[in-house]
């Protein structure tokens, strides 16, 4: 039994997700056009994922999950019916996608395909299929974190449970940090759980590389595109978008108010225009007000360390 699954199971029964019965832009040409690829590299627990095969009809759909990617990609439960393996399968029509998003596409892939850390989300096996953009990645069982908080904590939750949950999506965080990369999407939703409570960071479409033509930068000015989901959760300095420039802090930022999400149940500014969140102070005010039930050493973690 994991850790997860005593928290869970003190406060209310918890199943884990189960299957039910049943204008071409040059990006897209790349994305479409391409011979199939795939990688299959060894998953986060250090198994070794049975041969994901490229082909649509080795994969059964068993139900759909949810959206993702400004609502373009759908989510399922799927099995590889080769090794009847429980996967997680990412589809996204890359017709409807705009130049952004297909950029963003390119750059998930492209970068993801470098990463080995337990804490970051392994894609099994990449491949297209028509317009279609198919990622395979592991089945988690308890799902995101934002998942849990809504079905099962909808108060907010313990903060030793907390605590653990961020443990392992900042070693994923400091891992991305490590090899020049800002993550730009932190938050409970991106966070996911497998059976045995191992954590994974996720979300890496809005991932962000220093590092350019063999020269790593001090300070980024980007703005990540189609970010409205993810404002709540930005930096001030990020969302500011002056001469400074931002850099890895804001992703600690954003940890931060995913603390506060995760204690709370509910997103710290999530009816705030963005405009407001640019102040520090302000930030700061009101986040506590909303912390009531965390005690003072929790809060005082999240002002020093994070905002």
């Amino acid at each position: 039994m994991s850790l997860l699954d005593c928290f869970c199971t003190s406060r209310t029964q918890v199943e884990s997700i189960r299957p039910e019965k049943q204008s071409e832009t040059s990006i897209h040409q790349y994305l479409v056009d391409e011979p199939t690829f795939s990688w299959v590299p060894s998953s986060p627990g250090g198994n070794e994922m049975p041969l994901c095969t490229s082909n649509v009809s080795h994969y059964e759909l068993q139900v759909e999950i949810g959206k993702g990617f400004d609502n373009l990609t759908s989510i399922y439960l799927a099995r590889h019916t080769p090794s009847g393996t429980l996967v997680i399968i990412k589809i996204t029509d890359l017709e409807n996608c705009s130049e952004e998003h297909l950029e963003a596409l390119q750059n998930e892939v492209t970068l993801s395909h470098f990463f080995r850390h337990p804490n970051i989300t392994t894609y099994w096996t990449v491949f297209t299929a028509g317009s279609w953009l198919w990622v395979i990645s592991p089945f988690m069982a308890y799902g995101s974190a934002s998942q849990l908080l809504r079905t099962h904590f909808p108060e907010g939750m313990s903060e030793t449970l907390i605590g653990n949950i961020l443990f392992g999506a900042v070693r994923g965080l400091n891992y991305l940090h490590q090899n020049g990369c800002i993550h730009r999407s932190i938050k409970a939703s991106h966070i996911l759980i497998s059976g045995d409570g191992l954590v994974c960071l996720s979300g890496l479409s809005r991932l962000y590389s220093l590092v350019n033509h063999g020269q790593r930068s001090k300070a980024v000015y980007d703005f990540p595109q189609f970010s409205t989901s993810v404002h709540p959760w930005l930096s001030p300095e990020l969302l500011r978008q002056d001469l400074y420039g931002y850099n890895m802090k804001s992703d600690i930022y954003s940890v931060g108010i995913t603390a506060c999400e995760l204690a709370n149940g509910q997103v710290p500014f999530q009816d705030i225009h963005r405009t407001q969140t640019i102040s520090k102070h302000f930030a700061v005010t009101c986040v506590f007000q909303t912390d009531k039930r965390t005690n003072p050493g929790f809060n005082t973690f999240i002002a020093a360390s994070c905002l």
